[in-house]
């Protein structure tokens, strides 16, 4: 990295919505407490925590060029929703200078992670979705209630695929394949 947290806060201040800024603030917040809680670098995760949306709010000429330079999986092309994490690996490391292959890593899977993630990629995910600055307490507290479990930070992660897989099939939206997958793996993981 070849900012500071200064600048860093000051750009994603210009460049997303003020929801947004306020989400990556509150995943910075909870990645920081999640790494504490599983002994890792606290300061790492705040900064990817920080910058794991970086790109969510791209012009869409800009993202369209982002996204020509990274490889999509599972169905990305068609989900918008999911553009911002290949994306952010783009911006990363062109206006911050990242080059820690575990930032951005999980910058990448942040939303719709892979098989065999590791601790840190774990922990920026789930900050993603039970940070406390705009995530509701309804959906968030029955996960971090998981993480006081044996087993908890997979269970808590088992517990958002769950979710996320019945509100595809709610509103009848097609599941990608690694999605299943990685929903398996974590129940096994968990048995």
């Amino acid at each position: 990295m070849n900012c500071t947290i200064d600048y860093i806060k000051n750009w994603l201040k210009a460049n997303l919505t003020k929801e947004r800024y306020e989400h990556s603030l509150g995943t910075a917040d909870c990645a920081r407490m999640l790494a504490k809680k599983y002994g890792l670098d606290e300061e790492k995760a705040y900064f990817t925590g920080l910058i794991h949306d970086c790109a969510k709010c791209l012009p869409k000429n800009e993202m369209a060029q982002a996204l020509s330079e990274c490889e999509l999986v599972c169905g990305e092309a068609d989900n918008q929703k999911t553009h911002h994490a290949p994306a952010g690996v783009v911006i990363a490391k062109k206006e911050f200078g990242v080059t820690d292959e575990e930032v951005l890593s999980a910058i990448r899977w942040h939303t719709i992670g892979k098989l065999s993630m590791s601790l840190f990629e774990k922990i920026i995910f789930l900050a993603d979705k039970i940070e406390t600055r705009t995530r509701p307490i309804e959906y968030r507290e029955p996960i971090t209630k998981l993480l006081e479990e044996e087993n908890g930070l997979d269970k808590a992660l088992l517990l958002c695929y769950e979710c996320t897989i019945k509100s595809l099939v709610d509103r009848k939206l097609t599941i990608c394949t690694a999605t299943v997958d990685i929903y398996n793996e974590l129940l096994k993981a968990v048995m």
